[in-house]
Parts: structure tokens; sequence; C-alpha cells
């Protein structure tokens, strides 16, 4: 079975990264030396002795609030485990902010944030037009650059090939069978099983769904003619198909159940590994199959992030290139531009700066553990211009 393994071109990608990083830092360390101390309306101090220095200054933040702040943040599972590791150490470096982090699907990630029952709304899909249009006072702010994996539990197969197309066949119901013509065109001279296959999805509102169901739509026209995607939809009616809540609630169902499979985002790679899952590799617009592995993911983001726009709302999926990866996305705080006090305005400022600076939460020390990328510089101007707007 082929696996991409240009090597020149995977050392560009990451080159392209790293170097966008590295250009981010000095533009940063520069703007620190030259800017004025930020004027403070609610009071607050700054970071408390011994922890980092705010490595992207803007008007009123970052801060360590001059008295304790909580910020509620929820939404996607495939963020959430990074946002769990960020939390403690946002205490630290700002010791009266407190962050609260949930996992309950991006869908809700994003109607709590535009209610204003959270500060923050994780999200791995970005808003519609038509959303946006209810709630124009929304942003939507890249983190980081993460994926998705199709993992499945399949006995004595240790090597999977599926296209977008495939996928399609078996979430629709046309393809019931792990040995149907259309899996063994994809795995030639594999020996797969006459065993009724088991497609898992999601149930609540998910970012998951949506990059999966953008994957199928941009490689199958009946299933962008008939299904679409979005963070919720229609499944069609397949025999025997399963539905799961959260990242961890599909690895979880792939485990149980033989001759499953379902698609997990990133962050769940080594729990996958660890039940003994296998990962597929995905069929990319140069028609080579290709795994979740960081060159990969490095290789998609090098083409595709020099179209993100002033607001963000971008589509990484099925990018061009033979190395890359098709699932690949930013993930997302959807944020109000108008917070309830000037208070929380400066936490969450302070939060989302502390999140897209190299020296704090896009750090490897952090992002590597959930296999995400960090931004480009080019992005993280992005995100913070749109930070900026949070009064």
């Amino acid at each position: 079975m082929t696996r991409s393994r240009s090597f020149s071109f995977t050392l560009f990608a990451i080159v392209f990264l790293l170097a966008g990083i590295l250009s981010g830092c000095a533009v940063r360390n520069s703007a620190a030396s030259q800017a004025a101390p930020a004027a403070n309306p609610t009071g607050a101090g700054q970071p408390a002795a011994g922890g980092p220095s705010p490595a992207v200054p803007v008007t009123g933040g970052p801060v360590n609030p001059s008295s304790p702040v909580t910020v509620l943040e929820t939404g996607s599972s495939l963020l959430y485990p990074l946002f769990s590791a960020w939390a403690p150490e946002i205490q630290k470096a700002y010791p009266n902010l407190t962050v609260q982090t949930a996992s309950t699907g991006s869908g809700t990630g994003i109607s709590q944030a535009i209610s204003g029952v959270v500060q923050i709304g994780a999200s791995d899909a970005y808003m519609s037009d038509s959303q946006l249009a209810k709630s124009p006072g929304i942003v939507n702010i890249p983190l980081a650059i993460s994926a998705q994996q199709v993992n499945y539990n399949l006995s004595g197969v240790k090597s999977l090939d599926l296209s977008g197309t495939t996928l399609a066949g078996i979430y629709t119901g046309k393809i019931q069978y792990w040995d149907d013509p259309a899996i063994k065109a994809d795995n030639p001279g594999a020996s797969l099983p006459h065993s009724q296959i088991v497609p898992v999805h999601r149930t609540d509102g998910s970012g998951d769904t949506f990059l999966f169901t953008q994957y199928l739509s941009a490689t199958d026209a009946g299933w962008k003619g008939i299904v679409g995607y979005n963070t919720s939809i229609a499944w069609p009616s397949v025999p025997g198909a399963l539905g799961a809540n959260g990242n961890s609630g599909v690895v979880q169902t792939l485990a149980q159940t033989p001759n499953s499979i379902g698609y997990v985002g990133i962050s769940f790679l080594d729990e996958a590994t660890s039940k003994g899952l296998g990962t597929a590799a995905l069929k990319n617009q140069a028609g080579s199959f290709v795994m979740p592995q960081t060159a990969n993911i490095t290789a998609a983001a090098a083409a595709m992030v020099g179209n993100t726009p002033v607001d963000e709302r971008a589509s990484l999926i099925y990018a061009p290139g033979s190395d890359s990866y098709p699932i690949i996305n930013y993930e997302y705080a959807v944020v109000q531009t108008r917070q309830a006090s000037q208070a929380a305005a400066s936490a969450v400022r302070t939060v989302l700066l502390w999140a897209i600076s190299p020296n704090g939460g896009n750090s490897p020390s952090y992002l590597d553990k959930v296999h995400f990328l960090p931004l480009p510089s080019a992005v993280a101007s992005k995100s913070q211009a749109q930070i900026d707007k949070i009064q």
C-alpha cells in the first residue's frame, strides 16, 4: 500500500512552519521593546514574579487580575485535552486567573459562547455566514492546528487505506462488508474479512463531524449533494450503525465493537492506539494514501494557511500536495467581542494571548502531547488582531 514519503517536500513544509514561528517571536519581542506600558482600566497588575513576560503585548492585556477572575471555557472534545493542560499553567503565570474547562462538543461551545453562558467556546468548526449574521459580535480565533484520524477495530488487519468515496459509501450504507470491492480496490492484495461494517458517528454537535463530513463532501459528489457537512447532520440509516458522545465515547465504542470504524480527533491518537485500534491512511487530493503523521499534517498546513482570511474562518480540508494529510483544521476559540465587564475582557484576552504565544500555549511542550501544530506567525498575527477586539 502506497505511503507518501517525499523527504524534500516534508522538509520544506517543516522549515516553513518553524520559520513562521521564529519570525513571529522576533516581531513580538521587537514590539514589546518599543511599546509603552498598557493602560489598565481595571487596575489589574502585571504577571506575578517568576511568570513569563507577555509574549504578545496589546492594549489591555495580558495581565494578572488584581482580584480573582474565572474564565469559563467549554466545547470541542478534540481541544479539551489541550485546554486541560493549559489551565493550570495559565494560573501559574497569572495567579488570580482561573480557567474552568469542559468537554461538551463544538456545537455546545459555539451556542454557549453566543448566549454568554461561557466566555470561550472551543470549536473545531468555524461559524457559518448565517450563524454570524445572527450573532455579529462573535469572533472565531484560531489557537492551533490539529487533525482528525479514522480508526477501526478489525482483527488481523494491521494496515488499511481508505478514500473519501469509500468512507462515504460506508456511512451511507452502500458499502456494508469489509470485503466489498470498493475497499478491496483501495487495498489491493489485502486479506479482508466478510464481516459487516459497524460505522460509528458522533451524536453530539461536533466539530469532528463537521471536519469528517467536509472531507466526504470534498471527495464524493453524492455525499455533498444529499448529506453535506455540519456539526450535526441527518445521518443516513445504516444497519448496525452506532452513535457515541465525544471523542472519548467514540474511542470506547470502537474498542468495544469488533468490525467498527469511526472518526476521532488527533488529540486522542495515543488513547486509540493504546486500545489496539488501527488508524487508516486516507486518500488525499493528489491520490496518495497518507497517515496522520506530523510531517503530513505539516505539509497540508503549509499548502493551506496562506488562504486564511482576516476573520480566519477557513477550511484546511483536502489540501493539495502528495504528502498532505487531507483532514486538518484550525482549533477555534469562539468569543464575544463585548464581554460583561472590563475585568472579564482583560482576563479573556490574557488567556487567548498566552494560548497563541510560542512562549506559552503554542509551545511544543504542550502541542506535541496532543499532536497539534503551532500557528504560523502570519496566522498568529491575525488571531492577535481578533483578540484585540475583545472589550
